[in-house]
């Protein structure tokens, strides 16, 4: 199952407000989805982006792919910043725990 985070769009003609959700890919824009992360309103001034960043971190780090719109989104709040971090953190521990005999209990 691939799974996408991108914007289900809401909101009145016109006036569209949209739910930042992790959905299949498979279904539609504003079908069925698994979670709601957060919300983006583009027509308040100034724009409102909420989003709940340990969700959408956890998201990304079970692999989820994110929308360009979304990384956007997500790059504005910090999550992209934070989630590259993590990343270049857990190569870091993975090659140091490679790099290091092993004890041996005689």
């Amino acid at each position: 199952m691939a799974v996408k985070i991108r914007l289900r769009r809401m909101g009145a003609k016109k006036a569209p407000f949209y739910r930042l959700v992790v959905a299949d890919s498979r279904f539609p824009r504003d079908g069925r989805f698994i979670e709601i992360l957060g919300y983006y309103n583009p027509t308040a001034d100034p724009i409102e982006l909420k989003v709940d960043e340990d969700l959408a971190l956890a998201w990304l780090k079970k692999g989820a792919q994110p929308s360009d719109t979304v990384r956007t989104l997500l790059s504005k709040c910090g999550v992209m910043k934070r989630f590259h971090e993590d990343k270049v953190a857990d190569k870091k521990n993975n090659a140091a725990k490679k790099s290091k005999p092993a004890a041996t209990g005689d």
